[in-house]
């Protein structure tokens, strides 16, 4: 069985600062790391191949330093990874990404078919969660997105049982393989990595692709160009203010209740 993880290079969102002048992240100093989801979708995926054998690959898209959270991956356990990295990804939005690691797969599929892809719920840079599903909707294959449990695998008869996050509880449900998996946080826990994993990780070279190396490339589908939606602003929230007290009479305290609550009620419309 092949599974293929989708990884993201992310800065540490709990040092990270926004520019108050150009309202961008500003990403001077701040460390970067294995997004996190991502990192429980490795840990799934290698959990999986060791219960019903096979091979553990990432695919990531990113400058190339990114390869450290390759080596990150492969620490955890992962057999082998992928880089793509070019100036012609730049700048690109979830639906240009889904598009590079698209091709990306393909290739990679051309070289050992895929049997399911495992992405992580979202990234911690973005939240968007929309780049599990561009790839599904990409390679023609069903996305299951908020996955809680990986049930049963079944390589023989191409299928997969999937516990699913829903707002009110959860759901049992099956697919067929090949399919897409986005993970929540909740699905493992990141187990310690053996020595050999460390050493093998220290010493580990991706493989580098670049735009040349894929066939039939819509470069207009691609970075900016490809990325029809901007950010317009980015701001910190504001601090919560503290309460209010109410002071006076019982009376004059229900009185002064009873406007604040008069002045709230659209938030609970």
């Amino acid at each position: 069985m092949h599974i293929v993880v989708c990884v993201k290079q992310v800065p540490d969102t709990k040092i990270i600062k926004i520019n108050p002048k150009t309202n961008t992240l500003d990403r001077r100093g701040v460390p970067a790391i294995l997004n996190p989801y991502d990192a429980h979708a490795v840990q799934e995926a290698v959990k999986i191949t060791k219960l019903v054998g096979g091979t553990v690959s990432v695919v990531s898209m990113g400058p190339p330093q990114a390869t450290e959270v390759i080596k990150k991956s492969v620490e955890i356990g992962a057999d082998r990874g992928y880089l793509i990295t070019d100036r012609a990804f730049a700048g690109a939005d979830t639906l240009a990404t889904s598009y590079a690691l698209a091709l990306a797969l393909e290739k990679i599929n051309s070289e050992l078919p895929i049997d399911m892809i495992i992405c992580g719920k979202h990234a911690i840079d973005g939240d968007t969660g929309q780049v599990g599903p561009g790839i599904a909707r990409r390679m023609d294959i069903p996305p299951v997105t908020s996955v809680l449990e990986v049930v049963k695998v079944d390589p023989q008869d191409k299928t997969v049982q999937i516990k699913r996050k829903l707002s009110n509880g959860y759901e049992i449900i099956k697919s067929q393989l090949p399919c897409l998996l986005t993970v929540e946080k909740e699905i493992n826990e990141i187990e310690y990595s053996p020595l050999p994993n460390m050493i093998k990780a220290s010493r580990y070279e991706s493989v580098i692709w670049t735009v040349n190396d894929f066939a039939d490339v819509d470069r207009s589908c691609l970075g900016l160009k490809g990325s029809p939606t901007v950010v317009g602003k980015m701001f910190s929230p504001p601090h919560p203010e503290g309460g209010k007290k109410l002071e006076g009479s019982s009376s004059e305290q229900v009185n002064q209740l009873m406007d604040v609550l008069m002045d709230m009620k659209e938030l609970f419309v």
